[in-house]
C-alpha cells in the first residue's frame, strides 16, 4: 500500500490508502472521521473491489485496532459507527471507491484493557467430561490477568510466531489483557478469498465467498477445500512447515458432489465460521467450520435434512486407535512429519475404519479434526487427551474494551 508515497492507516484487518486529515471531535464521545479514495490503475481492479466491499462489510460495535503510518498518535481501539463506499468506473480505464468511515475511540493502549468474555458452559457431552477452560489472546499481548487465581500457559508455536495459550483458566472469569493496536491482529483467525490472484483477506460477515475458493487459518491450522469433491485439506503447521491431511465428508455414504455456496457466520480475530451447503436428491446438507485463536483443531458441524450415516474420515487408511469411549481417535504412529492425526466428538460415534468419525441414523454430527503436534512426544497440551478436554471446553468469546 505504502509503494507510491502513501502511508497506511490499518482498520482491524483492512488497510486502506492514509489520507491527509483526520478530522475529530470531543463531547460525549471522541469521534474520527477519515474519507479517501482507493482506485484501479494503480492498484489491481480487484483489489480494490475488494476494499470497497470490505468498507460496506465493516461490523459495528465491535473493538478494532487503528493504526496509521504518518499519524501514530492516532493510534488506538475504536469501534466503527458508519462507514461507505461509492463505488465509479469507466469500463476497461478506471475504477475509483471513494470512501468515508466514521469511528468512534474507545482509547489507547495505555488507558484500556482489552476484555475476553467467556461464557456459556462446556459442551453438552455423553462422556461425563468437565473438559479444561482455556483462551490463546493475540501474540504479543501482556499483563493477562483473571484476578486472584491465574491460569497456566503453554506456547505454540505456529506461522505467525509464536502463541500464548492459557489452560485452566478460571471459571466465571473475563480475563483482561493489554496489547499495543500494532499487534491486536497477530495470531488471528482470517478467512481469505483464494478466487483472485492477489487472495485477499475477507473483512466483515456481510461478504460473497467462493465455495471452493476460500482458505481459514489461525496460524496453526488452515482449512482449505481440496481439489476433490467433499474433501477438507485440513493442514498443521508443525517444523516450520505446512502439513496436509484429507478428511471425506460423507452423508449416507456418499461424499458431497460439490459445495455449491460457502456464507459467512462470523469473522472475528479470536474466532471465525463458515459454513458450506451442498446439494442432496432430495433435501441439503451443511458443514459448519470452526476455527478459534490458538486451537490445535477445526471444529465441524455436519447436519442433513433427513437421517443417514454420517461420518468425516481419512481420505486414505491411517493406521489408528480407537478411543471412541472416551471420545476421540487417533493414529497409531506418528507419521512422515512426525505428528498424528486426532479426531474426535462430543457423542457417542463409531469409529471409522480410516481414522475418523462416524453416526449412523442421526440428523447432525459435531466433530474436530487435528493433529498431536510431535506425536508420541507431543507436549502437555498437544495430546489427543488435551485437544478433546480443550473441545468440550471452547467457550463463546467475545472481546470489549474497558478502562483500566
Amino acid at each position: 500500500m505504502a509503494d507510491f508515497g502513501w502511508g497506511d492507516v490499518r482498520l482491524g484487518r483492512l488497510t486502506l490508502r492514509e489520507t491527509f486529515t483526520a478530522a475529530e471531535a470531543g463531547g460525549d464521545s471522541r469521534t474520527l472521521a477519515l474519507d479517501g479514495q482507493e482506485s484501479w490503475p494503480p492498484r489491481a481492479r480487484a483489489d480494490v473491489v475488494a476494499v470497497h466491499d470490505s468498507i460496506n462489510a465493516l461490523d459495528r460495535g465491535t473493538p478494532i485496532a487503528v493504526t496509521f503510518t504518518d499519524k501514530p498518535e492516532r493510534n488506538g481501539y475504536y469501534q466503527v459507527k458508519d462507514a461507505d463506499s461509492t463505488w465509479t468506473e469507466y469500463v476497461g480505464d478506471v475504477a475509483t471507491a471513494n470512501w468515508k468511515i466514521n469511528l468512534e475511540r474507545l482509547g489507547s493502549e495505555g488507558e484500556i484493557d482489552l476484555q475476553s468474555r467467556l461464557t456459556g458452559t462446556v459442551r453438552d457431552n455423553d462422556f461425563s467430561l468437565l473438559g479444561e477452560r482455556w483462551h490463546a489472546p493475540p501474540i504479543g499481548h501482556y499483563a493477562y490477568y483473571t484476578g486472584a487465581s491465574s491460569p497456566t500457559s503453554m506456547t505454540r508455536t505456529g506461522a505467525d510466531g509464536a502463541i500464548t495459550v492459557y489452560r485452566s483458566v478460571p471459571a466465571n472469569t473475563s480475563p483482561r489483557w493489554g496489547c499495543d493496536p500494532g499487534d491486536f491482529l497477530d495470531g488471528r483467525v482470517r478467512i481469505n478469498d483464494t478466487a483472485s490472484a492477489s487472495a485477499y483477506e475477507v473483512d466483515g460477515t456481510d461478504r460473497p465467498l467462493p465455495a471452493d475458493d476460500w482458505a481459514m487459518s489461525n496460524g496453526l491450522v488452515n482449512v482449505i477445500p481440496s481439489a476433490s469433491a467433499g474433501v477438507l485439506d485440513v493442514q498443521a503447521y508443525t517444523g516450520g512447515g505446512w502439513h496436509s491431511k484429507y478428511w471425506n465428508v460423507t452423508v449416507g455414504g456418499s461424499t458431497m458432489a460439490a459445495w455449491d455456496a460457502a456464507s459467512i457466520l462470523r469473522n472475528d480475530p479470536e474466532q471465525c465460521i463458515i459454513r458450506l451447503t451442498a446439494s442432496r436428491s432430495p433435501g441439503r446438507a451443511t458443514l459448519d467450520l470452526t476455527l478459534r485463536r490458538g486451537s490445535r483443531f477445526v471444529e465441524g458441524y455436519l447436519q442433513s435434512g433427513s437421517a443417514a450415516t454420517l461420518a468425516v474420515y481419512r481420505q486414505t487408511l491411517e493406521t489408528n486407535t480407537s478411543f471412541a469411549a472416551s471420545g476421540y481417535v487417533r493414529a497409531t504412529s506418528n507419521d512422515l512429519d512426525g505428528n498424528r492425526f486426532a479426531a474426535g466428538s462430543a457423542h457417542t460415534f463409531t469409529a471409522h475404519a480410516n481414522g475418523g468419525v462416524s453416526l449412523a441414523a442421526t440428523a447432525a454430527l459435531d466433530f474436530w479434526l487435528g493433529v498431536e503436534a510431535g506425536g508420541s512426544s507431543a507436549v502437555s497440551g498437544d495430546a489427543a487427551t488435551d485437544l478433546r478436554n480443550m473441545y468440550i471446553a471452547c467457550l463463546a468469546e467475545s472481546t470489549y474494551a474497558v478502562r483500566r
